[in-house]
């Protein structure tokens, strides 16, 4: 793990100005992303929120802590967007205009501002104004059907698929993109994104198997969802599992091969599924066999698509991870490192994640208020 900062360059969006309302997930998840990479991002906090600080995804932004119900308060958010390129929020369609701070007021304050909207149904149509998890966007996209064991349910793969990938990931495209045409345009615009939507289209490859007669719609069955024994994990004698992803046929061979197997397995049947339960029996009494670790050392160089299942407090140890530096050491805890990386502008290791309002005093003094007016909005608590 690095503990300490790049030298030079602080990202490639240095200089791109970021406020973030308040929220859960796929919002701060863009934010962490937009910092991470250079942005100043700001983060207006509730005043008054007790909401728990969350020392990954908060990081890397400051925060300023506003009362949002307030006329005064309302106004201090919208002339922090005019001197912002990106205003992220993840409330329910409708709410942004309830708090005085609709797209189209704000864009005549600052023709360039890129409004992003991170939504679970869109802006728009029937469920837009519905309630929903990570679970129901993927529900509705085809994601989730697609996901689980054999004769088993749908299996929720965390909140990954639908809150950051097709969510947070996606709205941070969105309004980099955005900005790139508003650098050019001079106008900004409101982009709105949908994790169904999101998710559907890290479906992309899926549906077009589907469209071509190369995948099914039995759950469990197919080669990338558990189906195939050549793509599934294998539990070893200590507990411990490998991952096993030999798809191509020389590295099926070569897994065959260092699993002691050969002769045992026709090679040249990989694909015909009336091979698969007998392959399956083969490599989970082999694997079980030994220990994770000899498994390790046994596929540590050689390539057969085969890796040690990680848990969250190993990974950051690997010798891979440790040599790529793909975690970073924040107030002694490991975090994921900023990605991707950039050969011209190195990013940062970022600060950690702020307390509610720690910020307040630094912004208004930005926004040109000074000390007695500062303390005026704090005695009438538009500010904590």
């Amino acid at each position: 793990m690095s503990d300490t900062a790049a030298s030079g360059p602080s990202g490639p969006l240095a200089g791109v100005r970021v406020l973030e309302l308040s929220g859960i997930g796929p919002g701060p998840f863009c934010a962490m992303m937009l910092a991470d990479l250079g942005a100043d991002v700001v983060r207006v906090h509730r005043a008054g929120d007790q909401a728990a600080i969350n020392p990954v995804l908060d990081r890397g932004r400051r925060s300023i802590a506003v009362d949002l119900k307030s006329p005064r308060g309302v106004q201090l958010v919208r002339d922090l967007t005019a001197g912002s390129d990106i205003l992220l929020e993840g409330f329910r369609p409708g709410v942004l205009e309830r708090l005085g701070l609709d797209p189209a007021s704000l864009l005549e304050i600052n023709p360039a501002l890129v409004i992003g909207r991170m939504t679970g149904f869109g802006q728009d149509g029937p469920f837009a104004p519905r309630a929903g998890h990570d679970i129901n966007y993927i529900s509705m996209s085809g994601a989730l059907a697609a996901i689980g064991r054999k004769g088993a349910a749908p299996t929720p793969p965390l909140n990954l698929v639908g809150d950051f990938g097709g969510g947070g990931m996606l709205l941070a495209l969105g309004v980099v993109s955005a900005v790139l045409s508003a650098r050019t345009t001079g106008r900004g615009q409101v982009v709105d994104a949908s994790m169904v939507e999101g998710s559907a289209a890290l479906m992309a490859m899926i549906y077009g198997y589907r469209s071509t007669g190369r995948w099914d719609l039995a759950r469990g069955e197919q080669i990338f969802d558990s189906g195939a024994p050549f793509y599934d994990s294998y539990v070893c004698s200590d507990g411990g599992y490998m991952a096993v992803g030999a798809v191509e046929p020389q590295f099926f061979a070569t897994l065959v091969e260092q699993l002691g197997l050969t002769g045992q397995v026709d090679l040249e049947r990989q694909r015909q599924r009336e091979t698969w339960d007998h392959q399956r029996e083969l490599f989970s009494e082999a694997f079980a066999g030994q220990p994770r670790a000899h498994w390790e050392a046994v596929f540590a160089d050689v390539d057969a698509c085969v890796t040690p299942v990680l848990d969250m407090d190993e990974a950051p140890c690997h010798p891979h991870n440790v040599a790529r530096s793909a975690f970073v050491e924040i107030d002694g805890a490991a975090q994921p490192a900023p990605v991707p990386r950039f050969s011209g502008t190195a990013t940062a290791v970022p600060t950690s994640a702020p307390s509610v309002g720690r910020d307040t005093d630094a912004i208004l003094a930005e926004l040109g208020l000074d000390a007695s007016t500062t303390t005026a909005l704090r005695e009438d608590g538009i500010v904590t």
